[in-house]
């Protein structure tokens, strides 16, 4: 299977250590959407791709913010070739969506009343005992 197209640009200083995890995670994205979903919902079949790209993003997240393993220029190079969603990381970064699952559970206009996902309620809000399932992403709460 061919490799996905990258800019003519070399990848900078440092690719070469997570090349094999973003390669896994692209094999494990093109299985996610080759399965079967006969007997599923709309949604939910899309659920899985919505875990593996929050996955990769947050992977690159975390080598440069916490353990500030990769270089900037790496960073930026992942960020503009849209391995890592860079809108993702810039709400991961602010104070309250450090657990974000997917940027839809945030959109207000996706709902009925115009308010954010049943995912970002806190479970301290939550009847005992209910399980939150999110529709847009599968999530089960990324509020806390």
């Amino acid at each position: 299977m061919p490799k996905v197209k990258r800019s003519r640009k070399p990848p900078p200083e440092g690719w070469e250590l997570i090349e094999p995890t973003l390669e896994e995670l692209d094999q494990k994205m093109r299985e996610a959407e080759t399965d079967p979903h006969e007997g599923m919902r709309k949604a939910e079949a899309l659920w899985p791709i919505f875990r593996i790209h929050g996955q990769k993003s947050r992977y690159i997240f975390d080598l440069f913010y916490k353990r500030k393993a990769i270089s900037r220029e790496l960073y930026e190079y992942c960020l503009k070739e849209k391995i890592a969603d860079a809108n993702l990381i810039a709400k991961w970064k602010k104070t309250g969506y450090e657990n974000l699952c997917c940027l839809r559970c945030i959109q207000t206009q996706d709902t009925n009343f115009h308010t954010n996902c049943i995912c970002r309620v806190p479970k301290s809000k939550l009847e005992e005992g209910k399980i939150v399932e999110c529709v847009n992403c599968g999530c089960r709460g990324c509020s806390g």
